[in-house]
């Protein structure tokens, strides 16, 4: 019975030990297996930094208005009668827009120019009996003030006249009209909006610190995107104050001929265009990754430089074992002949696409712009096609 019991325990064992062994020998199989297996290159676009020439600019947020625009308002209270213009008609100016009821005023004017009549022949009579000597000069001058006053009465009749119709002062185009016929409206009341589109003028804040580089005449640009920016235009007006709550100071810019296309009231992006410098460094914005540690890119290199250390450091321990592996020779030659080395940059200014690199790279170097997120430092790359060379274009700023 013990012997039985003896044996049944020495075949679990021996059963337990291979399942174990059999385990063992498995991971170091698997482990060797992915420690060996070759890298496959991951495809990659580059560009070669070069210095190129950088325009620096200050980015603004402005806000469009007309040159001349004005809310038509009513000087005088009556009833609209007559409304002489369309939604977006363009009109000239002095051109009548709005009428309102002046019957009244108008039987003023015209008793206001009897009288007026009447007095100045008063006064051509006393006059004529002066120069017979037979009229006293009181007469002569009591008639003057009379037929003063009654012109006197002539223009107010008239300006009230005109108090009730509302001409353009300028030429533009009309917006909707905001009143109707037979309405009766108060002095105040907003008739319709009048703007000139010809000349746009956009107002904007950029920073203290900006001021220095800001002068009249200087050359903008502007868009409702900050990917596009077709108008162009020039500083007109620089606030010589700075808001010392915002520290902020105020610009305006005047934009000609903008086509219709700037409407009054709307945001857009600006950019002030300051002197060019040369000798830049600037890759697309693309080709910088942001971490914990830093900004950082990849720089394609040959493998044989990234590896100088590590090969030194291998060598020293290979002659200090005795021997050389004999499978190193094989790895050698299957090695790639390119890999990425991550490499810790300071960014600068920024426009559009394009990053300002103050320090970290150097004019030649490749960096990839495309296919980060499978790249770690000695990863083998191959580098596509329609590698970029960068050094030719013109980078632009922000001044930020």
């Amino acid at each position: 019975m013990i012997k039985r019991f003896v044996i049944a325990l020495l075949l679990l064992v021996l059963v337990c030990g291979g399942i174990v062994g059999f385990n063992l020998y498995r991971n170091q199989a698997i482990q060797e297996f992915f420690a060996n297996m070759p890298v496959q290159p991951v495809a990659v676009s580059t560009v070669t930094v070069e210095p190129a020439q950088w325009t620096p600019e200050i980015e603004a947020i402005g806000t469009v208005s007309a040159t001349n625009g004005v809310d038509l308002t009513v000087e005088a209270a009556g009833t609209v009668s007559e409304i002489a213009f369309d939604a977006n008609e363009e009109v000239e100016e002095d051109a009548l827009l709005v009428q309102l009821d002046d019957a009244m005023q108008r039987a003023d004017l015209a008793s206001a120019q009897a009288q007026a009549r009447l007095d100045e022949a008063n006064l051509q009579r006393a006059l004529e009996l002066q120069r017979r000597q037979v009229g006293a000069e009181v007469n002569v001058e009591s008639a003057r003030a009379a037929a003063e006053a009654s012109q006197a009465a002539v223009a107010r009749a008239q300006a009230a006249i005109d108090q009730k119709q509302i001409n353009a002062p300028f030429t533009g185009i009309m917006g909707i009209p905001r009143v109707q016929l037979g309405q009766y409206i108060t002095p105040g009341t907003v008739v319709a909006t009048l703007q000139s589109l010809d000349v746009m003028r956009v107002d904007f804040t950029v920073p203290e610190q900006e001021l220095p580089n800001l002068k009249i005449g200087q050359a903008v640009r502007l868009g409702l995107t900050g990917d596009e920016l077709p108008f162009e235009g020039t500083i007109r007006g620089i606030d010589p104050k700075i808001d010392p709550v915002s520290r902020l100071v105020n610009v305006r810019a005047e934009v000609t001929k903008p086509e219709g296309r700037l409407t009054p009231g709307q945001f857009v992006e600006v950019r002030v265009i300051l002197p060019d410098e040369d000798g830049v460094l600037a890759v697309p914005q693309t080709a910088v990754v942001a971490s914990l540690y830093g900004d950082h890119v990849y720089v394609v290199v040959p493998a044989d430089e990234q590896d100088a250390d590590a090969s030194a450091a291998s060598d020293a321990q290979a002659a200090g074992e005795g021997g050389e592996d004999a499978g190193g020779q094989g790895s050698q030659q299957d090695a790639p002949s390119l890999v990425v080395k991550q490499v810790f940059v300071e960014t600068g200014r920024r426009s559009g696409e394009q990053v300002e690199i103050r320090k970290g790279i150097s004019a030649g170097d490749r960096i990839v712009t495309a296919g980060q997120n499978r790249l770690n430092n000695g990863t083998p790359v191959n580098v596509s096609e329609d590698d970029t060379d960068i050094s030719g274009e013109s980078a632009q700023a922000s001044g930020q």
